[in-house]
């Protein structure tokens, strides 16, 4: 596993900023779940592991996805028109909340794990159904009679409502709705120019270069490339993985399907990722940027590169190698307090969130109230002699 650089993030003074401001409705951007290597080059999407998948399925038909604090239906709601899926999901009750909606396209990518293949869903948390595809919010930018959908292969794309059967179509579109557990920020500007040939996307924390190369590379060539770069003092670049490329589409313009002005430099082409096909091995994901859609390709073809490195510090800076098991923390799952054996009592404790960020810190644990942190997994540093480590869940 290549070790990151965890480099402090500071404003260029070189920087741009152009007013774009935009909801972050998702904490980060969960990992493609991919865990097999389809080849000894080292830079495939196995060999970096950045905010994992990590589900929560609750007893009420809902599931929470840790890492993004999506709540998601368990079961999706079954074939129908986009029209139909809308006011499906803006009149569902379920769980006791009323506030679901229609995913945006990044959202329903963002549970989709490219390890598995119909359905390209961990269903030990999603019930497995008769989906094909599953409907978005979006409509595509110049054409209002097609919507982005998901697909039980892994991908997204823009297709005619009239496909599905409930239109006269042959194939199952499905709606899922998904809510916000919790009050959605906005962010005042998108992207950031640094100046240095590198641009930010604040809703991921990844940092982009903004002149990829101009030379074509087969899916082995980008690997080595993407490793080989060294841009703006950083020689932590990878090429980034399905995921992580589609989070740069913009489903509000085409040909290309970018933001404009920061990413002016990319053109219409295909994008190679990281990410491999798990059913058909000589083959990998691309982004394609005439109107935004993921599919795939043979490696051996050659496409462009666009290169990526992580700014913030993943769980994997957490030395979890040494994780005990025993019941000096308790109750565990939790759901609000805390409690430690008198061993531990009045010790300095460090609880990290699921990337690594510090929650809590201080020596008075079992009088906190975290009642309000998101559901998921949590890290809890106690530093006696043995800095013992506690993987925690927190529940309702």
């Amino acid at each position: 596993m290549k070790q990151f650089l965890t480099l402090p993030f500071f404003c260029f003074l070189m920087s741009t900023v152009v007013a774009q401001s935009v909801q972050k409705t998702m904490k980060r951007l969960p990992d493609t779940g991919q865990k097999n290597s389809y080849t000894t080059t080292f830079g495939e999407d196995n060999d970096y592991n950045i905010n994992v998948p990590f589900f929560v399925k609750n007893n009420n038909g809902t599931t929470i996805d840790t890492i993004t604090g999506l709540m998601w239906q368990t079961t999706d709601g079954g074939e129908m028109t986009i029209e139909n899926a809308r006011t499906y999901a803006d009149t569902l009750t379920l769980g006791g909340y009323t506030d679901w909606r229609l995913p945006t396209a990044a959202e329903a990518f963002s549970i989709l794990n490219q390890q598995n293949n119909n359905p390209a869903l961990d269903i030990n948390f999603f019930t497995k159904t008769a989906a094909e595809y599953w409907w978005t919010a979006e409509v595509q930018a110049n054409d209002a009679t097609r919507i982005w959908a998901t697909n039980a292969g892994g991908g997204i794309g823009n297709h005619p409502k009239t496909e599905t059967i409930s239109a006269g179509g042959t194939k199952k579109f499905h709606v899922r709705a998904v809510r916000d557990q919790s009050a959605v920020p906005t962010i005042p500007n998108h992207y950031t120019d640094n100046g240095d040939g590198t641009i930010t996307d604040h809703l991921t924390q990844l940092m982009w270069e903004k002149v990829p190369t101009t030379a074509v590379q087969t899916w082995e060539q980008a690997l080595v490339l993407a490793e080989g770069l060294t841009l703006a003092n950083n020689s932590d670049w990878r090429l980034p993985n399905i995921k992580e490329l589609q989070s740069l589409n913009d489903e509000r313009a085409i040909q290309p399907s970018v933001s404009s002005p920061y990413f002016q430099n990319l053109i219409v082409t295909k994008y190679w990722s990281s990410t491999s096909l798990p059913n058909q091995t000589t083959k990998a994901w691309y982004w394609h940027t005439a109107f935004g859609i993921t599919t795939y390709d043979l490696k051996t073809v050659a496409n462009n590169v666009l290169c990526v490195r992580t700014i913030t510090a993943p769980v994997s800076k957490i030395n979890y190698s040494n994780i005990v098991n025993q019941g000096s923390v308790y109750p565990n799952p939790f759901s609000a307090f805390l409690t430690l054996n008198v061993e531990l009592m009045n010790k300095h404790c460090v609880l990290y969130n699921s990337i690594g960020e510090v929650v809590y810190e201080g020596t008075d644990l079992a009088q906190q109230n975290f009642s309000e942190l998101l559901n998921g997994f949590y890290f809890l540093r106690v530093l006696d002699s043995n800095s013992s480590l506690f993987k925690l869940i927190k529940t309702n």
